[in-house]
């Protein structure tokens, strides 16, 4: 049902935009001007304007603020820092060494009979 009614939006929304687009295209070939109305009048020459000149402006001195004291702060005194404690020094045993251990021969790669690696080329 759901899909029924998307597929009725779509197909109304794309017939909505049909109209749309031709008005637009008849609006511009309205506005634009043809081959023959490229040619701008000329406009006609406007008359400069003076400004009367910026008045100068006096303002009256700053005021001077009055000086704050601000009221000292009490000093505080702080308990000395304590001192970290000393970690004994720790004498580790010597690392035993790991017994050797032989390892099964590596198998060899099966081989593709169709296709060889190329042999790289001997620099000189």
């Amino acid at each position: 049902m759901a899909s029924r009614n998307t597929a009725a939006f779509l197909v109304g929304l794309l017939l909505s935009c049909v109209p749309m687009s031709s008005a637009a295209r008849i609006l511009e070939e309205e506005t634009a001007p043809s081959k023959g109305e490229e040619h701008l009048p000329e406009l006609p020459m406007l008359p400069k304007v003076e400004l009367p000149p910026f008045p100068e402006v006096h303002l009256p001195p700053k005021p001077e603020l009055p000086k704050v004291e601000l009221r000292s702060f009490p000093e505080v005194h702080l308990p000395s820092k304590p001192e970290l404690p000393t970690f004994p020094e720790v004498h580790l045993p010597a690392k035993p060494e790991l017994p050797k251990v032989e390892l099964p021969p590596k198998p060899e790669m099966p081989t593709i009979p169709e296709f060889h690696f190329p042999e790289p080329e001997a620099k000189p």
